[in-house]
């Protein structure tokens, strides 16, 4: 779904966002310095029990008041990434300010405000309900008034993540939607874990799918090094060279085998790139840790069906 405010007649913009704030999220009073003119959009993906939106908008102070929260309580966590722009959020005496690459996390079923200070101000959101996250009662509110940095570790993850899927939907079919609703709610809940240091809330298989996704990312960053192991990821990560390849049994893939297919993808995308026509095929190769031009062949043959040089020849012509 996708709402924008100009669907509205320029006087009734702000009560017409109002409305769809309270159809995608949870009702809230709206005041703006711009009423007269505003403008926002806002894009929302459904993924099964959950949701993710990313919007634009302009200046705005948005309340949700004790009133508001008797009449209506979707009992929701609210969580939001800032992309551009600042807000400030206050809860009964707390106050917050929020920047670029700061994760606020919000309640349905609590008081609070926000006003925006940088116009416009893009965001990347999600919409969970309280009986998806599998953590103890009171860690989630822990998080509130306090901004989470989404520039390194967990953080940095779940935005990765975030800011990837919001951008580009295409590569996903709408039955994805419910899987990647269960990827995003084991990283936050992994987040709030992490934040408070209460690792040993999360369920099994939370932990495991978040340790994953973790050595996952540390793979994707490390392609380009040939001497990349297994035993060097299990090292970074604090793990047993064994309990690496158990976590890998649940996938499609060993370990081993998933890193040749990360790089065989990375390498195609290059070959594929006009940008790219005149870089040699053994410098792609060696780009994403091949050493051997003969193996980096035979692999992606067998992977594409067609020698590299033949498929980046059809891939360019096309």
């Amino acid at each position: 779904m996708v709402f924008r405010s100009t669907d509205a007649p320029a006087e009734d913009g702000l009560s017409y966002w109002a409305e769809c704030l309270g159809r995608a999220c949870a009702p809230a009073r709206l005041s703006s310095d711009r009423a007269h003119d505003f403008r926002a959009t806002k894009r929302v993906l459904a993924l099964g029990a959950m949701s993710m939106w990313s919007g634009t908008v302009e200046q705005l102070t948005l309340r949700r008041t004790s009133n508001l929260i008797r009449r209506s309580d979707p009992e929701q966590h609210h969580l939001l990434l800032i992309v551009e722009g600042t807000g400030v959020g206050t809860w009964d005496d707390h106050e917050a300010v929020y920047r670029p690459s700061d994760l606020l996390i919000n309640d349905s079923s609590k008081p609070w405000g926000i006003r925006t200070t940088g116009s416009p101000v893009v965001t990347v959101g999600l919409e969970i309900p309280k009986t998806l996250l599998p953590l103890p009662r009171g860690t989630a509110d822990r998080t509130i008034a306090r901004p989470i940095s989404a520039r390194e570790g967990m953080g940095a993850l779940l935005a990765q993540f975030l800011t990837q899927l919001s951008t580009d939907t295409t590569a996903y079919e709408p039955s994805d939607g419910p899987r990647l609703g269960t990827v995003l709610i084991d990283l936050v809940a992994a987040l709030f874990a992490h934040t408070f240091e209460t690792d040993k809330a999360l369920s099994t298989d939370t932990h495991r799918r978040t340790l994953t996704l973790r050595i996952k990312h540390f793979i994707q960053q490390h392609l380009h090094d040939p001497h990349l192991t297994p035993a060097d990821i299990a090292a970074a990560h604090h793990i047993s060279l064994s309990y690496l390849h158990r976590l890998f049994q649940y996938e499609e893939a060993t370990v081993a085998a998933w890193i040749r297919l990360q790089r065989l993808e990375a390498a195609r995308r290059n070959l594929t790139d006009p940008a790219l026509h005149s870089t040699p095929i053994h410098a792609i190769a060696a780009r994403w840790g091949f050493t051997h031009a003969a193996d980096f062949s035979r692999a992606f043959r067998t992977a594409y069906g067609l020698p590299p040089r033949d498929y980046r020849r059809q891939a360019l012509q096309s």
